[in-house]
């Protein structure tokens, strides 16, 4: 059996906790990774049968039952993930009635996934409805992001066109736009509710006055839709308070979307 510490999976997940905590993303112990794995990948590294221990997952995923799962940790640090993944990260398998967690490598301090687990894994179950190939869960606090939450309107439709505005790229990167929560107390089962219901018919969900959800078929796919969003923010932060003079009209965004073939959200679009 092949060391895991040479697993693809495990140095990609490593890679972009680092990445993420460079740019300012996840302070301290802020932010929190899931990526759903095969067992195939898995036996490459680990004996699915050799549970560590069981860990209550605080409510029910049966129809993740018996999937797997590479995960961080509730309380570490992403800077911390590349040096010791073994005390920062968890591979485990959802159990058969979809309660527990069944730890097969990690934690190794008796640690236990990240606190905001239910959403994580919530957010999974939705986004496997909407894309059997969506694999990863991504939560983070973009600074501009973050802080366009207390000048802006925390409305689905006008959050998206104002970031669409920003960058050209943004209506190809995220065509089916943003969804947004209003605060809500993290943590909980109501607000992983709250974002797998988002995540339906959204890719990134911001939670008002916290960070982001992003969800992908790969962790460079999330990390990039994460990154887009965040560029955007910074842009209209950096111009929210100037005249501005020149803008990406609505007519303009119409003409990205149709050349470049993206199903879009009309009704984001004001102006036409």
């Amino acid at each position: 059996m092949k060391n895991i510490l040479t697993a693809p999976f495990l140095l990609e997940v490593a890679k972009t906790a680092s990445n993420m905590y460079r740019l300012g993303w996840d302070e301290r112990n802020g932010g929190n990774i899931s990526y759903l794995l095969t067992e195939a990948e898995v036996a490459e590294y680990l004996d699915p049968s050799a549970v560590i221990r069981t860990l209550d997952m605080g409510f029910e995923a049966k129809t993740l039952a018996g999937k797997y799962f590479i995960v961080t940790g509730s309380g570490k640090y992403f800077k911390n993930v590349e040096d010791d993944p073994a005390h920062n990260l968890g591979v485990f398998r959802v159990s058969r009635d979809g309660t527990k967690a069944e730890l097969l490598w990690g934690y190794c301090d008796g640690g236990r996934p990240t606190s905001e687990l239910p959403a994580h894994l919530m957010s999974h179950m939705a986004r496997l409805e909407v894309d059997p190939e969506n694999r990863v869960v991504m939560h983070t606090h973009p600074t501009y992001t973050l802080a366009m939450n207390f000048v802006h309107e925390l409305d689905d439709a006008k959050f998206t066109h104002s970031l669409w505005q920003m960058c050209t790229e943004c209506i190809v990167v995220f065509p089916e736009g943003i969804g947004v929560l209003p605060w809500m107390l993290c943590g909980t089962n109501s607000i992983g509710q709250a974002t797998a219901e988002k995540m339906k018919q959204h890719r990134v969900v911001i939670w008002g006055m916290h960070g982001v959800y992003g969800a992908g078929k790969t962790l460079d796919e999330t990390f990039g839709l994460i990154e887009t969003v965040e560029k955007a923010a910074q842009v209209y932060m950096l111009t929210a308070h100037l005249p501005r003079v020149n803008t990406i009209t609505d007519a303009q965004m119409q003409e990205l979307a149709d050349f470049f073939q993206v199903d879009y959200r009309k009704d984001f679009l004001y102006d036409l």
